[in-house]
């Protein structure tokens, strides 16, 4: 199963045997996943952030460490530390929760900036320094940071560096009526029904092959071109104050790579590049204080973004990831 598309198809089927409408979240994950990228998911308390974070995991395959963050979490708990060992004589590396190829910190704005940053150098390097020495982290590595958007008391806002290093923030709405009325037929038929039952549908041989395949997608020029005018124009727009850096701009490049390799294609389309933005850009954008005031919407001023700049060969259907699935299936 090197396909990435084939792939997709695997991960989708057997997360829906546990979690229900949840589609387009996967496809995210896998898509990140596929372009060693950290994803920021985002929703309110009971909606299966950390399930579908642990799920996705066991559908991979990789090992998977979940971190609670609190306010007197230490960056030595998420590192780890050296501890001294009087019958040799010498200190030996305990390592923390973070030598794990999915890492999962639990509501990561509970714990402290200090805290916070101990995953800095680990989400751009794939290395962490413990006392001086330098650990590299395992391969494939991916940090799913999860936060509760309507708690204001007894949390710190993410910096900036810290929100620019997660490739995509993924938001998990509460489900659809249809959604909801499946999960109770669900769990009314096998209450006992857990992470856990998720079985491996993919191996790390399978995985590295479709992480290849995707960097082999071709990206037209004009492609290229366009994701520089989408990420510049956020830099010029009259309700943002910093835009976004460059690495949202290879976020862009990789991201929108995957998008067409899940889908079965080995180019990538503007509607790739449109479908990525949101994920992409509305957690690094700063608005500007008069934009805050008035309650500029982060998603609004992306989408005034994508309307301003003309893709290549003009304006172009925008699909969503349940429209390209479907043509997966006609296929």
């Amino acid at each position: 199963m090197t396909d990435p598309s084939d792939l997709y198809a695997a991960l989708e089927e057997e997360i829906g045997t546990v979690l229900i409408g949840l589609e387009d979240q996967v496809g995210l994950l896998t898509i990140a996943a596929l372009t060693r990228g950290h994803v920021l998911l985002e929703g309110v308390p009971g909606v299966a952030k950390t399930s579908l974070a642990n799920v996705f995991a066991q559908a991979t395959g990789l090992e998977y460490n979940r971190v609670q963050m609190t306010p007197d979490i230490l960056p030595a708990d998420i590192t780890g530390t050296k501890v001294y060992r009087e019958e040799t004589g010498h200190f030996e590396v305990q390592r923390g929760p973070v030598f794990s190829n999915v890492v999962v910190a639990d509501e990561i704005n509970r714990a402290t900036p200090k805290t916070q940053s101990a995953l800095l150098e680990a989400m751009e390097e794939n290395r962490v320094t413990i006392e001086g020495d330098t650990y590299d982290l395992p391969d494939p590595f991916m940090v799913i940071a999860t936060q509760n958007p309507i708690e204001m008391e007894g949390i710190f806002e993410l910096p900036e560096a810290q929100r620019d290093r997660f490739q995509l923030k993924v938001s998990v709405d509460l489900p659809s009526k249809e959604d909801e009325l499946a999960l109770v037929d669900r769990f009314h038929d096998d209450p006992t029904l857990a992470p856990e039952d998720i079985e491996q549908v993919i191996t790390h041989e399978e995985f590295r092959a479709a992480r290849e395949a995707v960097a082999d997608v071709h990206v037209d020029d004009s492609i290229e071109e366009y994701i520089v005018d989408l990420v510049d124009r956020t830099r010029e727009h009259a309700d943002v104050d910093h835009g976004a850096s460059p690495r949202a701009t290879l976020a862009f490049l990789n991201t929108a790579k995957a998008r067409a390799a899940i889908f079965g294609r080995d180019y990538v389309i503007p509607d790739d590049v449109k479908a990525m933005a949101e994920p992409i850009l509305i957690h690094r954008l700063i608005l500007s204080t008069e934009a805050e005031l008035g309650e500029a919407d982060r998603a609004a001023v992306v989408e005034d973004i994508l309307d301003s700049v003309v893709p290549p060969g003009g304006e172009e259907s925008d699909p969503d990831l349940d429209g390209d699935a479907e043509e997966i299936e006609q296929d």
